[in-house]
This record gives C-alpha cells, structure tokens and sequence, in this order.
C-alpha cells in the first residue's frame, strides 16, 4: 500500500475507535487481525500510528483544536483525525522517519490543507506560545520543552523546503495527471504497386525572333537650348537699355534742366533750418525745479518704527563718518600688504585643493584595494562554505546508511518478534486478563478513597461558608453612628508626606494669594519704567532728527547757491568774444554742411535710375564725405571748448575771495 493508503486506513480506524465503550489493547488486537492480508511492515505502521494517536489524544487535541479556531471556517471536520495523525507523525515519528519520507507522505495527501496544517504547526510563535501554554497544562514544563518544543523548533527551518515545494506545487495545480489517450493509427491497404508510368516527352518550345527596337536619341537626356539663348537675349537687351539711358542723362536739354539756381538752393535750406529748429525732440520735459523753502509745510507725524528705523540710519551714518576719519587720521595701509596678502591667501586656497584633489585619489585607490581585499574574502568563504557543506552531506549519507541498517535490523527483530507473539497468543491473552482485573480493582478502590475525601472537604467548606454569612449578618444588625465632627487642626490621618489641615491649607491659600499679589505689582512697575525709557528714547531720537534735518536744509541751501554761481560763471564764459566767433563758425559750417546734403539729395532723385555699379559708387562717395565733415565738426567742437576752459581758468582766478567754501568750478563738456 502506498502512504495515502496507509493513512486513510489509520484515519478511518480512529473514526471507528470509541474511547469510552472500547479497550485501546482490544481493538488494537482486533485491528491486527482484520489487516493479516498486508505486509509486516504496513501492519507495523498502521498500528503503531493507531496505538500512538490514542494514547496522546490530549495533547493531539490540542493543536488541532488551536487550528480548527485558527482556519476552521474553510475546512471540514471530517478532516480531523487527519490532522491528528499527521500531527502525531510530525511530533513524535519525525525523526524515525526522516525529512524524506515524511515530505513523500505529506505529498500523497492533499497539498492545500496539508500547506495551512503545516505552516500552522511549524509556525515558531505558535509553537512557543499557544501550543506550549496549553502542554504545560497537561504536562511538566521541563518536560514539554525538552521533549516537544525543541525538536519541533530545530525540525521549523528544515520544513520551510517542504512548504515552499507545496506552494509551488499548488500555484501549478493539483489535478490528477489523465494518462494520454491511444488514437487509432490507420494503415495503409496492402495493395499491389503499379508500375511507374514513363514520363512524357517535353514539348519543344519555339524559339522568338528579338524586336528591333530604336536607341534612345542623345536629345532625351541633355538640356535644351532655348533657356542660354533667352538668358543671353535678356542680358544684352539690359545693357542696351542702360546705354541709352546714360546717353539721355549726359545729353538732356538746357531747357530741362532740373537742378535748382543758388538762390533757390540758399532759401530752402533756411526754410528747412527754420523749421528743424522748431522741432523739440530733444528738450526734457519738467515741471521745474521745488521749491527751496516751503511754506506752511504740515509737519509729518512718525511713529515708533519710523522714528527708531531713522534714528538707526543717522546713528550708521555717523559711525561710518567716524570710521573714514579715524582711518584718515591714522594713514590708509598701504595696497602692496593687501596684494600680499590675497597672494598668500590665493596660493592657500590652491594648495588645500592640491591637497583634496590628492586625498580624494588616494581615497578612491583605498577604496579599490578594499574591494578587491572584500571580493578575495567572500570567495574564501564561499570556498569554506562550500568545503563544509560536502563534509556535512558525506556525514549526512553515513548517518542515514547507518539508520537504513538499524531500521532492517530492527524490522527483522520485530518480525522474529511477531513469530513468537502468535507462538504463545494465549498464555499472553491469560495475562494480559488478569492485568486488567488488577487494575480495574485498583482504580475502583482509589476511586472510592477519592469521593469519600471529596465529600468530607465539600462539608467543611460549607461549614465554613455558613459561620462567615452569620458573621456578616451580625455586623450588618449593629446601628451605625452617622453623626462626625470636623475639626479644622486635624489631618485625615491618611499618612501621606505631603498631608495638611484644613486651617493649614487655608493659612498656605492667603500667603500664596499675597505673594501673587505682589509679583503682580512689581510687574506694573516694571512694564512702566520700560514704557518711561521707550518714550525718552523716542525723545532723544527725535530730537536727533530734526537737528539731522536742520544741517541736511543748510547743506540743501549752500549747494543751491554754489549751482547759481556756476551757472553765472557760466553764462559770463557764454558772453566770450571768441567763444561767439566759434559758434559763428560753427553755425556756419553747419549751413554748409545742409546745404550740401540738400543738394545731394535733389542728385540722387535725379540719378535713380542710374544702375546698381554707379549706385554703390555715389553711396560711398556720399559715406566718405559725410565722415569728413563730421571730423571737421568734431575738431571746431574741441577748439571750442579749449577756448571755454581758457576762459574760465581767467574768470576763477578773480573770483577766488567769493568761492572759497565751494572750491574750484568744473564745466562739463
């Protein structure tokens, strides 16, 4: 039989066994004599798998009863004793069996119930936790650890392999293999072979004479004519055109001529002079310079953040006045120390970032060499690992080698064993009878000192419950004096460390109340003298303000007069003789300059016409002769202003006595 087999039969067996009505050695008997038809050994198993789960039903029960409350909405209780015998192979047959032949057992039942039951019972958390504290109710602790727990926890790495070949094994399906179906192969009648028949002779294929087919002509592929001959018509057609238009231009009548006489010329410029000057692209636009003293000017009220925010402004200004003079006073460093100094801190700064640069490479050589040193250690290791990973497997295969010929040695003893069992059946039936008698007449008489030591505590505990009821009832019929007097001196008499009087309690609530009082009171003071300081402060900073503002308006004032004094200056140089001989000459120059621009232009409405060659060449012309009238321009300015600066150096040596607080004036250009 196979192990399907084997534990269905053990499953059906306990289903059968009534513990109250039937003896576990009867049935055990009776079990072996219906299954003489099987091997030994499938007898062996079947029995001791049946005595086993009946004698530890208790504990059994357990671990099934935690799993049915854990999972038992998706299975059948029908499954039970299954789960009981697996569990009874897993605790207490796993390592008879070894991990091989308990994984074939498992794989021949169902895979989706045996992978929750498992994973269950293996669990390390389960096991330390409810499946221990209720072992240790049915037995000693010591010996539920030594016995049970350990082995299981030493067995819960070894089963992961189990389980996750269960997974695997659900994922791809547990439906039986259908063995594949014989399809019916036809023959082929057995007939007799015709002879081949001779092919036919190929019929002749005529023969096609080639078409005469003309070349290409040579005119298909090269351009045409036509567009050159177009091309070269137009070009000379152009400059035939252009020939007769210059002959018309150098050849026109005295009765047509388009330019315009001198006179002409002179007054279309001063109208076009008269009107540029009109023009006023160039003057800003102001609503003129404000007034340097207002009158019946609303002063502006500050508040607090303005007044501080200002007053810190002039108070800056100030420091840095007298920093600048305190640097003045004691002589500006010379610049070679500070040249010196951004040298030294620039070669500094270069010599740390040779130096990171430097510790950056030697950190990544370093880096190198301990992954080079890591790599070789791991291949050692791995090397070891897998060194000590053969001796374990040589040393596995001589254990269970070992364990093979234990085991047929032991089946032969219990073989020899069984022979002698049925040798002498009924001297062992007689005895086994007489066991039981002894023992059933033991437990009756233990029985019977049991209830008679039950009854006797069952009457002194009543006894005892009797006196303390009448007890109570006694106190409860005793008045009780509700009446209590307060005094205030007294504790509770509860002794806490931190216990009071009343009157103490009170007596401490008045001092805490004065003392809060006064905190009270030091802070008003406290918050009025900071108020008295910000105000004075305020004060002081207005104070501070004005004069500030005071000395601004002087300063305001003495740059006005100094700007009219320039401008007086100024208007006194504009009244030079030979500054207004220049301007003449400027302005003259300038009407020339129009002039000749006014004629180019009535020229070049005349000449446009011309073609591009004579075009380009006008235009440059033109550009260069505008370059140097601008350069003449530009030279008349600076004589100009040569002679001004003259002018005014003569006029500032008179003027000494009235400029002293400004200085000398500088004229811009």
């Amino acid at each position: 039989m196979n192990y399907k087999e084997l534990l269905n039969e053990v499953t059906r067996l306990l289903d059968e066994f009534q513990e109250d009505k039937q003896c576990i050695d009867s049935f055990t008997e009776d079990t072996a004599r219906d299954l003489k038809n099987l091997s030994a050994s499938d007898q062996k198993f079947i029995i001791d798998t049946l005595y086993g789960c009946i004698m530890h039903k208790k504990l059994l029960d357990v671990v099934v009863n935690i799993f049915y409350n854990h999972h038992g909405k998706k299975l059948f209780r029908v499954d039970r004793n299954l789960f009981i015998v697996v569990c009874y192979l897993a605790t207490f047959c796993l390592d008879d069996l070894g991990l091989e032949h308990f994984s074939r057992i498992i794989k021949s039942l169902d895979i989706s119930k045996m992978h929750k039951f498992l994973s269950f019972f293996f669990n390390i958390s389960n096991l330390t936790t409810h499946i221990q504290r209720e072992w240790s109710h049915i037995y000693d602790a010591a010996v539920v650890d030594n016995n049970w727990i350990t082995p299981l926890l030493r067995w819960c790495n070894e089963m992961e392999v189990l389980l996750d070949q269960l997974a695997q094994k659900m994922g791809r399906g547990n439906l039986p293999k259908k063995s594949p179906r014989k399809n019916t192969k036809p023959r082929e009648f057995d007939l007799t072979q015709p002879k081949a028949r001779p092919l036919p002779a190929p019929e002749v294929i005529p023969q096609q004479d080639k078409p005469k087919t003309k070349p290409v002509p040579t005119t298909t592929h090269r351009t045409p004519k036509e567009p050159e001959i177009l091309d070269d018509m137009k070009q000379r057609n152009r400059q035939k055109a252009l020939q007769i238009l210059n002959e018309a231009n150098s050849q026109q009548f005295r009765c047509a001529n388009p330019q315009k006489s001198e006179k002409t010329q002179n007054v279309i410029s001063q109208i076009l002079q008269s009107h540029d000057a009109g023009l006023q692209f160039d003057n800003l636009y102001t609503s003129g310079s404000p007034a340097t003293q207002k009158i019946n000017s609303l002063p502006v009220r500050l508040n607090t953040t303005a007044i501080l925010r200002e007053g810190a402004l002039y108070n800056r200004q100030l420091e840095e006045e007298l920093q600048r003079l305190e640097r003045l006073s004691q002589g500006a460093s010379e610049p070679s120390t500070f040249l010196q100094w951004q040298k030294e801190m620039k070669e500094k700064d270069l010599q740390e970032e040779l130096a990171e640069l430097e510790r950056r490479r030697l950190e990544g050589r370093i880096s190198h060499e301990e992954a080079v040193l890591a790599r070789e250690r791991v291949l050692e290791r791995n090397h070891h690992k897998a060194q000590q990973t053969k001796e374990e497997t040589a040393e596995l295969m001589r254990k269970y080698a070992e364990k093979r010929l234990r085991e047929e040695k032991e089946m032969r003893e219990l073989v020899q064993q069984v022979a002698d069992g049925h040798k002498n059946s009924k001297a062992a039936k007689a005895k086994l009878q007489e066991i039981k008698q002894r023992i059933v007449k033991e437990v009756s008489e233990h029985s019977r000192e049991l209830l008679s030591q039950a009854l006797e505590e069952a009457q002194a505990e009543l006894s005892r419950k009797m006196e303390l009821i009448r007890q109570i009832r006694a106190f409860e019929s005793v008045p009780l004096v509700r009446q209590k007097f307060v005094n205030d001196t007294e504790t509770g008499g509860h002794d806490l460390l931190c216990e009071m009087s009343l009157a103490e309690l009170r007596e401490r609530l008045a001092r805490l109340r004065e003392f809060e009082q006064c905190e009270l009171e030091d802070r008003r003071q406290r918050i009025f003298q900071e108020k008295q300081l910000k105000e004075q402060l305020l004060l002081e900073q207005l104070d501070n303000i004005s004069l500030r503002r005071t000395l601004a308006e002087q300063a305001a004032l003495r740059s006005q007069e100094e700007k009219r004094m320039r401008n007086e200056l100024r208007e006194a140089v504009s009244r030079d003789e030979r500054v207004l001989t220049l301007q003449k000459t400027l302005e003259q120059k300038r009407q020339e300059r129009q002039k000749r621009k006014t004629e180019k232009n009535s020229m070049k409405r005349n000449e446009q016409v011309l073609p591009l060659t004579l075009k380009s060449t006008l235009n440059k012309k033109q550009v260069l002769e505008e370059q140097h009238w601008q350069e003449l321009e530009r030279n008349l300015e600076q004589q100009i202003y040569g002679t001004v600066q003259q002018s005014s150096k003569k006029n500032g040596a008179g003027q000494n006595h009235r400029s002293s607080n400004t200085g000398l004036l500088m004229f811009p250009k």
